[in-house]
């Protein structure tokens, strides 16, 4: 009960803070529970291990654009997709978690669309 009441205060938290309301994401990605936490960033926590995930970013940024860094060490990627740049962050947590970041920009705009969709992608594109 405690902690179902602390997802629910922080989820409350981060609509009033962010600005826009929060996004979830569930069944598509796999029962992974992502958010918003900017008009052109999706977020969230996973347990796949880290090279499994940097291999699914790889595979997704190869077959949606053209990558313009790249830096496995840093967990980071610059993506040219169309008229929109997207970066894709990977942080590590703890051994078992990691934090995938994905934010999308075209013509300096927000391009929210485009960021969930390479997010889910990363996250069921893991094997």
């Amino acid at each position: 009960m405690k902690k179902c009441f602390s997802v629910v205060l922080l989820s409350a938290t981060l609509l009033m803070t962010a600005g826009c309301a929060p996004l979830i994401i569930g069944a598509a990605a796999g029962g992974l529970g992502a958010y918003a936490i900017s008009r052109d960033t999706v977020q969230g926590d996973s347990d796949k291990d880290y090279d499994e995930l940097w291999e699914s970013v790889l595979t997704v940024s190869r077959s949606r654009g053209l990558i313009q860094e790249e830096d496995i060490a840093a967990g980071y990627i610059v993506l040219g997709v169309q008229s929109s740049k997207v970066w894709i962050k990977l942080t590590r947590l703890t051994q078992t978690t990691t934090r995938v970041k994905v934010s999308a920009r075209k013509y300096h705009f927000p391009n929210m669309e485009l960021a969930q969709d390479i997010f889910v992608r990363i996250i069921t594109g893991v094997k």
